[in-house]
């Protein structure tokens, strides 16, 4: 991982009982309006959302995934480091049938749904984040999380308006007919946060860059001077751990200290996944950025 630059672990932990997590003030709080009251990790969404949260991470784990997976983290506890991800996609491979559609009881027209693997959609994200896979990633992340989407292709902040509808209606056509894409999604999640723990373990931060055209353009909770602002980010986002490749999508970057507890999916995890951009994606909430100019 390049470019890291890492907050002091000897901070004092904080846990969701603390009462500036839960009660901080409202440039810190996620909004009401942009999570779930529940979730199925081990801390809310209020709580994990929070710009508190992004200042003294603490592990996020998704209800059951290492039990009930526990011989992938034996194998891979066992395995070289070079081979890992091997180990890792090819549990993937059998433990959802990927290559046996068969198996899951589709037929017909339906088989070539096999393909709508998590593979498929973390490309189909780097292609374009308001696609059909793109809803399908920020479905798992409100799900998972409770953290509601803010965009896809227009703005979401109306759940009860027709661009909601329309993005429900991408996710659940995406979900439609796959071998349990999501519980895919919960262990690629997983084994992301397996490897960055065995690979930077003293780190609890990277600094990635966004590259935009205007601040405004996201929602902006507080400004300060010096460029520093809080902001909501949405709840699955792309960034980059090249400030010169974050300045080809636009001429202002925004730099984030991002938990790597927030990081699903970076470049190089998987050879062949994702490629180019040095891209990580990066799960949402509120956060402080540094704003400049190319």
């Amino acid at each position: 991982m390049k470019q890291e630059i890492l907050v002091d672990s000897r901070r004092p932990s904080v846990t969701d009982n603390s009462h500036t997590l839960c009660r901080g003030d409202d440039k810190a709080s996620l909004p009401r309006d942009a999570r779930l009251p529940i979730n199925r990790c081990n801390l809310p969404a209020v709580v994990l959302g929070s710009s508190t949260y992004q200042r003294h991470p603490s592990p996020l784990l998704l209800d059951g995934v290492a039990e009930l997976h526990r011989d992938l983290f034996r194998r891979l506890a066992l395995a070289p480091a070079e081979r890992r991800g091997e180990v890792f996609s090819d549990y993937m491979t059998v433990r959802f049938r990927l290559e046996s559609p068969e198996d899951m009881g589709l037929t017909g027209k339906k088989k070539g749904r096999t393909k709508a693997n998590y593979i498929r959609m973390i490309r189909g994200w780097s292609f374009d984040s308001d696609s059909r896979e793109g809803a399908v990633l920020k479905g798992w992340v409100e799900s998972r999380f409770g953290l509601m989407p803010r965009w896809h292709g227009e703005s979401l902040r109306d759940r009860n308006g027709d661009a909601y509808l329309r993005y429900m209606a991408a996710r659940a056509t995406g979900l439609y007919a796959t071998g349990a894409l999501e519980a895919q999604l919960d262990l690629v999640y997983t084994y992301c946060q397996y490897e960055l723990a065995l690979r930077h373990p003293s780190a609890r931060h990277v600094t990635l860059y966004r590259g935009v055209n205007r601040v405004a353009d996201h929602e902006v909770l507080h400004s300060r001077g010096d460029g520093e602002h809080t902001i909501l980010l949405n709840n699955l986002s792309s960034f980059t751990c090249s400030r010169e490749r974050a300045c080809e999508f636009g001429d202002t970057i925004l730099a984030v200290d991002v938990p790597l507890t927030k990081i699903f999916f970076y470049c190089g995890l998987l050879p062949g996944v994702l490629q180019g951009e040095d891209e990580f994606l990066v799960i949402g909430g509120v956060s402080e950025v540094l704003e400049s100019t190319i």
